[in-house]
């Protein structure tokens, strides 16, 4: 793994306001275990709460941490960190799990227009990559490539749904992109994500695909986002653009996404408007000399974080234990690599 996971790498900048929660694999304690994270070390969380899931639904995880008293201490960070590594694990040492235990593990699609137009060429492509690139010339003929001032379920976007449907172009992506509900699926199982530093999965037959930087708000069962974190909603392109109803199997299987390091909670330091101002960079490296650079802003999500909470949860969706939902990204790339398209 080349790039090694540190303290400095992983914590925020403001990392001494920050309330950060986790979960990590003891190997003293045989099982896993809810952690606060600290610059100086990693504290047993379990005598506040067993389960991530337990956390936040407390009333006030903030406080209840706070109350918890002195913690036993489980290790540095940075060794942790460090062994969280899939290819340099010391099972005598703990590492990172995914902050999220009994949550289900939910997701929004189709949040961003820049990623919008890609999914629409997906399924015009029928999964086919050495068709996307004519296929992306045609729509954004139709449509153009700027749609960031449409609001979803406004009227506008209303009235251009008719002229596409008009002009044959209508797409199931453009329904749930610019209509009035979102798109929320079910990313995969509780206990299915994995943590930082390990190996996420992807189906052996899929050959078009690519890893999706995202937000992921920590969501109790009243609907209350308490915090957020990063995550990786890999996306098997051709699979999905075959077929909307093969998005069970290119998004729910062993391993399918990552969730971490760790939740920061929200609190008088980080609240959702600092959500709604994040940027997510990612960069990719591949064996071949392969490099890609991508940024997701979330000041252009379509819709609001929360609006989107509220399309994922309510009187006819419930969720005991809470759940995690991935925001969406803007990160759709369009350079070649083995072959055009």
């Amino acid at each position: 793994m080349k790039n090694r996971l540190t303290t400095a790498a992983c914590l925020p900048e403001d990392a001494e306001q920050a309330l950060l929660v986790g979960r990590v694999w003891s190997p003293e304690l045989d099982g896993p275990t809810t952690v606060l994270v600290r610059r100086d070390g990693l504290y047993d969380l379990s005598r506040a709460a067993a389960t991530s899931s337990q956390l936040f639904n407390l009333s006030d995880p903030a406080t209840a941490i706070r109350r918890a008293g002195p913690l036993p201490r489980l290790g540095s960070l940075d060794d942790v960190l460090e062994n969280s590594a899939f290819d340099g694990r010391d099972n005598r040492v703990p590492w990172f799990l995914a902050p999220c235990d009994l949550q289900a593990i939910k997701a929004s699609g189709v949040t961003f227009v820049a990623s919008l137009l890609e999914r629409v060429i997906e399924e015009q492509a029928r999964g086919n990559p050495s068709k996307a690139e004519t296929v992306r010339r045609t729509i954004v003929s139709i449509i153009g490539d700027n749609l960031s001032g449409l609001k979803p379920g406004s009227p506008e976007a209303l009235r251009l749904k008719d002229v596409l449907i008009a002009e044959g172009a209508w797409s199931q992506y453009l329904e749930v992109g610019i209509g009035i509900d979102a798109e929320i699926f079910t990313k995969s199982q509780p206990l299915s994500a994995v943590g930082t530093g390990a190996e996420v999965g992807i189906l052996a037959k899929s050959e078009w695909n690519n890893p999706e930087p995202e937000v992921v708000l920590a969501v109790n069962s009243t609907g209350q986002s308490v915090g957020a974190t990063l995550g990786n909603d890999m996306n098997l392109r051709d699979f999905e653009g075959r077929s909307a109803l093969l998005l069970g199997k290119a998004k729910d299987n062993n391993a399918s996404c990552a969730i971490g390091p760790f939740v920061r909670l929200f609190d008088n330091h980080f609240t959702i408007d600092d959500v709604r101002q994040l940027e997510i960079g990612l960069d990719i490296e591949g064996p071949d000399g392969f490099v890609l650079t991508g940024l997701s802003s979330m000041s252009l999500i379509s819709r609001d974080p929360v609006e989107i909470v509220s399309h994922a949860i309510g009187p006819n969706h419930q969720y005991p234990d809470g759940f995690m939902l991935f925001l969406g990204t803007m990160f759709s790339p369009t350079k070649d690599r083995f072959a055009p398209g």
